[in-house]
């Protein structure tokens, strides 16, 4: 697989300024602030409406009931890109064998549940789910297996990096007990794929910013 998705590739040192803060500004300045225009890191504005939006600014590490929001909000806008590449592969039918179907049914239903859950906790204040193209990752094993590792790496380091931000105890409790999962899907799908599931001693915490960027560089959000 090409670099599609390798957090490792964004912002290594430090050339894609604060991609979140910049929301804030024109979709031109953006772009100018990210080099986004001309690394094909964005598809038109639709990074803006369906993950930005509606919490313009950066989650703050200053932890209040309002940041919470925002939070939940881009942990939902995650959980719907990962349900989406989950539920679409297992609708394709075009994955071999039972281990590698097994797990995206399974982890199909749990992004989904995760889908829920956010939107239940936030109510209105929801944000929309956006539209998705997942090209050939759905369908071809190789690219399925490396994409849902680090979704799963992304979920993780996502989590992990806004659980010092969190000001309500309830909302403590939600994001935990989606990170814990979203940690297991990382092991298994290593396993399956016949590497060493627990890789590490500790995993690294990604901030909004990394997070942000390596996900609107997939190209996978659309509308």
């Amino acid at each position: 697989m090409t670099s599609l998705l390798n957090l490792a590739a964004f912002d290594k040192d430090g050339a894609i300024e604060e991609t979140a803060h910049a929301a804030g500004a024109t979709r031109a300045d953006f772009f100018k602030r990210t080099g986004a225009a001309t690394a094909g890191l964005v598809v038109a504005g639709s990074v803006f409406d369906g993950l930005l939006s509606p919490a313009h600014a950066a989650i703050s590490s200053k932890p209040s009931k309002a940041n919470d929001v925002k939070i939940l909000n881009y942990a939902l806008t995650l959980e719907f890109l990962e349900a989406a590449f989950y539920i679409q592969a297992v609708q394709a039918k075009a994955l071999p064998g039972w281990l590698i179907s097994n797990f995206a049914e399974v982890v199909a239903a749990h992004e989904d549940a995760h889908v829920r859950l956010l939107q239940s906790v936030l109510g209105s204040a929801a944000v929309k789910k956006p539209t998705f193209d997942f090209k050939d990752t759905i369908t071809d094993q190789a690219k399925f297996m490396a994409t849902a590792q680090v979704l799963e790496d992304t979920g993780v380091a996502a989590y992990a990096g806004q659980g010092p931000n969190i000001f309500q105890r309830p909302v403590v409790k939600a994001a935990l007990s989606i990170h814990s999962v979203e940690a297991r899907h990382a092991s298994w799908v290593r396993l399956i794929s016949g590497q060493n599931p627990a890789p590490a001693v500790v995993d690294e915490p990604k901030t909004e910013k990394q997070v942000l960027a390596a996900v609107t560089g997939t190209g996978f959000i659309t509308g």
